[in-house]
């Protein structure tokens, strides 16, 4: 348990360090068109707002799933590591999330526009909870900080 925690501290101090550097954490490129999106698979430095005001950043990996059009994601976000299931519809990616490990069972949706370079720009919610918070999403062309599902 210390060493996956080690872990995730160093992949979130990484994270924040190079996500600061990304634009403003402005989203570039326009909505991608159905027909020719780009390959989302890979990492990402994600910085966000979840829906009771808390800032959060932190890293997320997403592989291709084992139905066509779907996808695996793993967060780790400040305070927790989160998994979720995907599928893409248009040109957008939705996604039921929940906490594997951090300081609660929270669980919900995001619904991500993926643009034409790749990122992801969301909108992202909590079961039970009012309101709903944001999430953009930068690939990591450096490849820092691999991890893999299931820690």
């Amino acid at each position: 348990m210390h060493r996956r925690f080690v872990l995730f501290l160093l992949i979130v101090l990484t994270a924040l360090s190079l996500t600061a550097c990304r634009n403003g954490g402005a989203i570039q490129g326009a909505p991608a068109d159905p027909a020719s999106l780009p390959d989302i698979t890979g990492l990402y430095a994600v910085n966000g707002v979840d829906a009771g005001g808390a800032d959060y950043s932190g890293t997320l990996e997403i592989e291709k799933g084992d139905a066509a059009n779907s996808y695996k994601l793993q967060w780790i976000v400040t305070g927790a590591i989160q998994e979720g299931d995907g599928v893409i519809e248009g040109n957008k990616l939705k996604a039921r999330w929940r906490n594997i490990e951090g300081v609660s069972a929270s669980r919900g949706d995001i619904v991500y526009t993926i643009t034409t370079l790749g990122e992801l720009d969301g909108i992202r919610t909590i079961d039970g909870f009012d309101g709903q918070g944001w999430e953009k999403a930068f690939p990591n062309q450096e490849g820092w900080g691999r991890f893999k599902f299931g820690h």
